[in-house]
């Protein structure tokens, strides 16, 4: 009999990161079965795939339970509103799918025998007091703020799945993702990188929230999706950052974009936003060592291509 192709179920698959996903292993040959309400995700991100044989797209709110008929390989749990634009409109459902869609993804994995990836994230440390963040770092959240509900959805979401792996036995992997960024980004989704394309290519001053000191570390999209492949195919249980160690402040990241851009535009300061980090870099030790991975693309590279991506596709 000729060898049974793998399927493996992406949740937010017509996201920014799922939908690359879905390219990444439909290359592979797996079947891929994307799952999405499209409460933020796109079918446009997932149109050149519509009429590829081994692709299925379901709509459907993961908060809820899924039934699946016949076997699935691979569970990869990426739904999740995660802007801040995003998850302060949809606190409650950012609560959910980081709760009850974890729940019923690792059900599904339980009851199908397959391997099983969350996607969490560096927001689970909070605003650090311990610099760069390693996975040993429990992290510094308000649970009650504003950005609790993405915050505390991701640390739960992460215990449950340690859960089922003592408890019930399941294959799982934790993926803590720091800021990454590339095509398929919503132009307005709040987050940097978007934020100040849209704002380079409207003509607009550039916003930087604070003094601009505040660090961040931006990861191509294409550096992240090696990452969680290793990662799916490696044998590490517990949490394992992923994301670009370069780090820049704000301020140095808007002059960049303003360089790089070719523009004039000049930038505008606004009050910091409520419990916003004051820095973030990953220490990616554990992945260097283990998966044998570290990003390669240069973030000039990338933020070139990103904004060419958006010239050809900006709609608003």
């Amino acid at each position: 009999m000729p060898n049974r192709k793998k399927v493996m179920l992406i949740t937010g698959g017509a996201g920014f990161l799922g939908s690359h996903l879905c390219d990444r292993f439909i290359q592979k040959g797996l079947k891929i079965l994307c799952v999405d309400n499209l409460i933020t995700g796109s079918l446009k991100n997932i149109k050149h795939l519509e009429k590829d044989r081994n692709f299925e797209f379901i709509k459907h709110d993961i908060s809820k339970a899924l039934h699946v008929a016949g076997r699935v390989d691979y569970v990869l749990h990426f739904a999740s509103p995660a802007s801040p634009n995003d998850y302060l409109m949809y606190p409650i459902p950012t609560l959910k799918v980081g709760a009850l869609g974890a729940h019923n993804t690792l059900g599904l994995a339980k009851l199908k025998k397959a391997r099983y990836l969350i996607a969490s994230t560096s927001e689970v440390y909070g605003d650090p007091h311990v610099h760069p963040q390693k996975e040993t770092y429990w992290g510094h959240v308000n649970p009650i703020g504003p950005r609790g509900c993405y915050d505390e959805a991701k640390r739960f979401s992460e215990a449950i799945t340690m859960a089922y792996h003592r408890y019930h036995k399941v294959d799982t992997r934790i993926v803590r993702i720091f800021n990454t960024y590339g095509p398929r980004m919503r132009i307005q989704d709040g987050r940097v990188v978007p934020n100040f394309i849209y704002q380079i290519l409207h003509h607009k001053p550039l916003t930087v929230y604070g003094d601009g000191k505040q660090t961040r570390s931006f990861c191509y999209y294409s550096d992240l999706i090696e990452g969680i492949a290793r990662l799916l195919y490696s044998d590490i249980h517990t949490p394992v950052n992923i994301g670009n160690p370069d780090e820049f402040t704000i301020l140095e990241f808007a002059k960049l974009i303003i360089r790089i851009s070719g523009t004039r535009s000049r930038i505008t300061y606004r009050p910091l936003p409520t419990d916003d980090p004051k820095q973030r870099r990953p220490d990616i030790s554990l992945a260097k060592k283990r998966l044998q991975w570290k990003p390669v693309v240069k973030l000039e590279q990338g933020l070139k291509e990103t904004i060419a991506w958006f010239k050809e596709n900006l709609t608003a």
